[in-house]
């Protein structure tokens, strides 16, 4: 699993001086990304994503952010238990919900208005046989929350089977429709949902779709596939062409169990762990081309943001 944050080397690559910590996210500096570094929210210049970071007090082992809302999923601790933040680009909390699982995912959509995210309930790996997942939504304009995506209908099934997981929301610019995961038996079919609606419909013909993320323009998802349909085998980057289902694996090859993140158009980062425990984001050309490169180094959960 990506793990959340880095263990080691966060004060020499900060912007910050050695025991202070920013108190806001960025504004007005330019293109951004935003990640977290040993569990900190952090950001960096998009155009020296290697260079100085501006490092948060806020700790999160998931996040994502977009149009100035920040969605952190804070850690479970020995004595409580997890729970989503929402904030604003001063860290301002707007919305906190307990919740119950090990987080895992979380976007938030384009206009910032939409918040999702994934834990895991039961298990620890999409590899493992067994695993169950919680995925929920709010809206932070109406102030509606679905805990749990298993309150939708699912069109042509009269009942959700039993083995049914939800995972990996991504958002279309409308805020209202979205992508994500459904597993049941050995199928991982890439769904599409309608929240006023609360229904969500398999596209049975995109099977094999894990952690989708939509690309900006809202024509292609990046996603892992799981090799030769076997997720213990490991998993590789893919994009999906929406409108010709065309399929383009992407130039990395190594396993990634990640939900990747558009950084432009043109561009995929994720998270990749080494063999040491550390995290890096890294990047890859979405057209199958290039060669992936680090991105970010000792990071993880990126976010263009600005």
């Amino acid at each position: 699993m990506l793990l959340g944050g880095v263990a080691i080397g966060y004060t020499a690559l900060s912007g910050t001086s050695p025991g202070e910590a920013a108190h806001s996210i960025p504004a007005g500096t330019g293109p951004r990304l935003m990640m977290l570094s040993n569990g900190r929210l952090s950001t960096v210049s998009r155009s020296d994503p290697a260079g100085p970071r501006e490092i948060t007090e806020q700790r999160c082992d998931r996040a994502y952010a977009a149009s100035g809302t920040i969605s952190c999923l804070r850690p479970v601790g020995a004595l409580k238990a997890g729970e989503l933040a929402v904030l604003d680009s001063q860290l301002k909390e707007l919305r906190t919900v307990p919740l119950t699982g090990f987080p895992n995912r979380t976007r938030v959509s384009a206009s910032g208005r939409m918040v999702a995210w994934t834990l895991f309930v039961d298990g620890h790996s999409y590899a493992a046989n067994g695993f169950s997942t919680s995925t929920g939504i709010f809206d932070t304009k109406t102030g509606a929350l679905v805990q749990s995506l298993e309150e939708f209908t699912v069109e042509g099934m009269p009942q959700l089977p039993v083995d049914a997981n939800f995972w990996g929301v991504t958002f279309t610019a409308d805020d209202n429709r979205f992508y994500a995961t459904m597993s049941t038996g050995p199928h991982r079919y890439l769904i599409e949902g309608d929240f006023a609606a609360r229904t969500v419909r398999p596209l049975t013909e995109h099977d094999n779709v894990e952690c989708p993320s939509l690309s900006p323009d809202g024509t292609r998802i990046a996603y892992k596939a799981a090799v030769n349909g076997d997720p213990q085998q490991g998993w590789r980057v893919s994009v999906l062409d929406l409108a010709t289902s065309r399929i383009t694996p992407l130039a990395e090859t190594r396993s990634v169990d990640d939900q990747p993140a558009w950084l432009d158009d043109r561009t995929v980062a994720y998270g990749i762990q080494r063999d040491d425990g550390l995290n890096d984001v890294w990047s890859v050309p979405a057209d199958g081309t290039g060669t992936p490169r680090i991105e970010i180094p000792e990071a993880s959960s990126p976010a263009p943001i600005g």
